[in-house]
Order: structure tokens, then sequence, then C-alpha cells
């Protein structure tokens, strides 16, 4: 009987979810949104189920064959899963620590088989295990970390629905970089000068809006690596007129991994990795 209740649950859930809008948003004046986060895993169905009972809808697959990689849809943010026999470490320990996402309520969760780690001086807050090692951020609607105040003189309604009721039941929230003692301020300067973040705090953390994510800087406690290696292995931007964009990186000092390159499927694609060892790819044709 429990496993039914669960399972109708878990099913509510997923179904509540596929109504919002599970796709990558439009961009800012940049052209500039959130893509995808992209994940190496050796159990790529346990990460698949994971984020499907979490709410994401099927997107299906980049590549062919045995290292075909999976998408899965939620709203503001893609998840790509790439099949691996190599053993990563995880996020923990990196540059980009985790995912954040708001939720309607942790009740949903939990109902759906979610063990949320909380802490009592933390309400509304909390941390969930991945199959693969990472860990997700999870805040309910209300809660009071959610909050994003704009630097003064700054306005920007999409950076506002951080302060407005959510749609749907989960969305995406902030990636969480952490970074050598004071580098915040120039990360978010960087951020806010080539992708248009829209500069502000979130709770103690100085932050950039970008549609479909916030960037939140903060001090890491010990040392910390690159991304790149890791399962989470990078994070992805869409990026509309990505060649011309491309130009303009590279004129204020980026270098490129990978420059850019339009490939068979039409998709344009360039890696590049920041100044303190985030990789990111750029893709234009994944929205």
């Amino acid at each position: 009987m429990k496993s039914t209740l669960r399972l109708l649950a878990t099913f509510a859930f997923v179904l509540v979810a596929s109504f919002a809008e599970a796709q990558i948003v439009a961009p800012n004046a940049a052209g500039v949104a959130m893509g995808h986060l992209h994940f190496y895993v050796t159990d790529v169905e346990a990460n698949r189920k994971f984020w499907a009972t979490l709410g994401a809808t099927p997107g299906g697959q980049l590549g062919t064959g045995a290292t075909a990689s999976t998408v899965l849809k939620l709203p503001g943010v893609l998840i790509v899963l790439t099949p691996t026999t190599e053993k990563r470490q995880p996020g923990d320990g990196s540059v980009v620590g985790h995912m954040a996402f708001r939720v309607k309520s942790f009740k949903a969760l939990e109902a759906a088989g979610f063990a949320i780690r909380t802490a009592p001086e933390r309400p509304g807050s909390g941390n969930i295990d991945l199959p693969s090692g990472d860990h997700i951020e999870v805040f309910e609607e209300n809660a009071n970390q959610v909050a994003f105040k704009l630097d003064e003189g700054q306005k920007d309604e999409t950076a506002e629905r951080h302060n407005r009721p959510m749609v749907g039941t989960i969305q995406s929230h902030h990636l969480h970089f952490y970074l050598p003692k004071g580098e915040d301020v120039k990360a978010r300067a960087w951020y806010q000068q080539r992708f248009g973040a829209i500069p502000g705090v979130r709770l103690r953390y100085l932050a950039g809006d970008l549609p479909g994510v916030n960037l939140n800087f903060s001090d890491a406690t010990d040392p910390v690596g690159p991304t790149k290696g890791r399962t989470l292995d990078h994070v992805g931007f869409e990026i509309t007129n990505l060649e011309a964009f491309c130009r303009k990186l590279e004129a204020s000092g980026v270098k490129f991994d990978v420059p850019y390159q339009k490939r068979p499927n039409g998709l344009g694609v360039a890696f590049f990795t920041d100044p303190w060892g985030t990789y990111v790819e750029l893709t234009e044709g994944l929205r």
C-alpha cells in the first residue's frame, strides 16, 4: 500500500512539473541564457530516474550508439547525461559545487522518495544526493534563501522572478561557485561584463542573474579544483548568434579550448575555461 501511494505521489509530482516551462528560457540582451548541466556518469539509468522523479521530462538524445547522451528537461535548464566507464570525482570540491532548485514544497519531494538533508538553522533549505555522487540544493518556494536583491540602480524583470510566486512545481535557481578568498568580486564582474549578468546579492553571496540561473559566488573553505574531468564536467549556456559572441569573448581575452564550430547536426558549440576553473560550453541550437 505504501509503495502504491509513493508511486502515485511521484506520478503526480512529475505530471504537475511537466506543465511548467521545461525548456531553455529566452536570452538576455547579451544573447545569453542558462543552457545545461553536463554529467558523465557510470549509471545513466539511475541518474535518469533521479531527474525524472524530480520532475524532468525526456529531451531526446545527443549523438548515437553506446556513447549517446540522454537529455532531460527542467524549467530553465537541461540535464545531459553521458555514459562513461571512468571513475570520476563529483562536483563537490570543484569550483562549481552544486546547482540549486526552487520547489513548491518538500512534502511532495519526500512523498516521491527523496531524502532531504536539512538543518534547523536553515528552514526551507536542504540538500539531496544524486546517484552520481553529486548533490543538489533545494529551497521551498517561500524560503528566505530564495530572494535576490538587485544592486542599487539595477532593474530587471527576469531577475525579479526570484521574488515572485513560482510557476509550476520546480524551477532552476542558482549555480554556486566556490572561489579563492576575495575572488567573488572579480568573478561577478567578469560574468557581468561578458554575459550580461545582472549584479545583486543573495543572502551574503555576491550574485549575478542570467535568464534561467542565478550565479552565486562565495569564498571556498578548502582548495577547489577545476570542473573538467569530474562528474559535473561542465556548465552550458545557450547563446544567440554564437559565432559573433565568441569573437567578442576572444577580444576580451578569453582563450577557447575548443573554438567555435558548427556540427553536422546544426548545433553550434564552443568551449572555454573561465579564470577560476569552470569548464564552460557555449551552444546555439539546444533551445
